[in-house]
This record gives C-alpha cells, sequence and structure tokens, in this order.
C-alpha cells in the first residue's frame, strides 16, 4: 500500500533480461535505502516491485513481462518516481495507491501556466468510469487532484495543476508532451463501480 507521496526521484541505469522479463538497477541514493531489505516493496513510477537486491546507493527488482506490457518507463533508462509502502502507523497525506497499474496514458499538453503547472493527459476509455472532477488520481506514482475531464473518441483527457513543490520533488520535471505515464484509478472510485455494477444486475 501507497500514499502517492513521492519520497525520492531515482533512475535506472541499467537493465539485463532475465527470461522474457527484466532486472532493472535504480540509483536512489536519496531514498533511505538504509531501511529497505530485500523482499520490501517500492513504488517505480507507480508500479509496485518487490526489491531484490540492495544497498546504501542501489536497488534491484524483477519485472515480469506482463508488467512490462501493462506499464511505461520501466523498460529504459531514465528517471523514475520512488515510493517506499506504508507501515503501520504513517500518516496518509495523499490516498490510498495500491501500485497496480490499470492503464498507460499519454500526455496531451504539459505547460507553465503561472507558477504552477497544467498537466494534460490522454486516459484509455476503459478508465473513464473512474475518473472525476476533484476525484483521486495517480499519475507516475504521484497522488494528484482532476480538475477537469473530458470524454472524447480518442480517450479521456484530464487535466491536473501541479504545484511547484510537486514538480521540483517528482520526475514530473523531465516530462514533455506524448510522454507515456502509468495510471492508477481511485481505490474508493473502483470499489463504488463494482457495487453499482452488482446492484443493476439484479
Amino acid at each position: 500500500m501507497f500514499t502517492g507521496i513521492i519520497q525520492a526521484v531515482g533512475r535506472i541505469r541499467d537493465n539485463e533480461e532475465i527470461g522474457d522479463g527484466l532486472r532493472i538497477h535504480v540509483e536512489a541514493p536519496e531514498l533511505g535505502l538504509d531501511t529497505v531489505k530485500i523482499g520490501d516493496s517500492i513504488a517505480i513510477n507507480g508500479a509496485c516491485m518487490t526489491v531484490v537486491e540492495v544497498d546504501e546507493k542501489k536497488f534491484k527488482v524483477e519485472v515480469s513481462a506482463e508488467s512490462l506490457s501493462k506499464t511505461a518507463g520501466l523498460d529504459g533508462w531514465g528517471y523514475v518516481n520512488l515510493e517506499k509502502a506504508m507501515r503501520l502507523g504513517d500518516r496518509l497525506d495523499g490516498h490510498i495507491v495500491s501500485g497496480h497499474v490499470d492503464g498507460v496514458g499519454e500526455v496531451d499538453a504539459f505547460e507553465k501556466v503561472a507558477e504552477s503547472y497544467r498537466l494534460v493527459v490522454r486516459c484509455p476509455m476503459k478508465l473513464a468510469k473512474f475518473l472525476a472532477y476533484k476525484g483521486s488520481v495517480a499519475i507516475n506514482g504521484v497522488s494528484l487532484t482532476i480538475n477537469e475531464v473530458e470524454d472524447t473518441p480518442a480517450g479521456t483527457r484530464i487535466s491536473i495543476n501541479l504545484i511547484p513543490h510537486t514538480f521540483e520533488h517528482t520526475s514530473f520535471k523531465y516530462t514533455k508532451k506524448r510522454d507515456l505515464v502509468n495510471v492508477e484509478v481511485d481505490t474508493v472510485a473502483r470499489y463504488i463501480e463494482r457495487m453499482y455494477s452488482l446492484t443493476e444486475h439484479k
């Protein structure tokens, strides 16, 4: 379980093939790896992964072919958002994030507006029912609030306002138009949709 509050920006420095998947090497000296052990969970761009090797500056995880096919940003080298799993008693400053990516979106626009930044992401249409005005969403593992929702034939476009702190302390400072991003819908919205669908069929 995660909160969507990013603890550090790391960097994928290398990867190696293991069967049809990858073992990725993440450099993360600012994450506080002294408290991380083998078997712990770390969200990488919003995707929950299990640590298989760790030292004070870097860690390694193994990513299956299935995970690679359902996510973005794990099969290449570059900057990634990192969050260690919650511990019982931790504050929930963002929203409940499972680390299970629901779909891959595409950045339609990313621009500075006054002191903040406007991020527009086109999400798969299958996620439309979970995306609502002022609802929560995790983009590349970051807990964000949706400001606008627009359904189009090409998918659902959501507009998000990023404050300067979020921009500076996440990998969004490296984001550009047409980048692919991992999208996880709000867990509460997922359960509400499920309950509603069961009620409809009674």
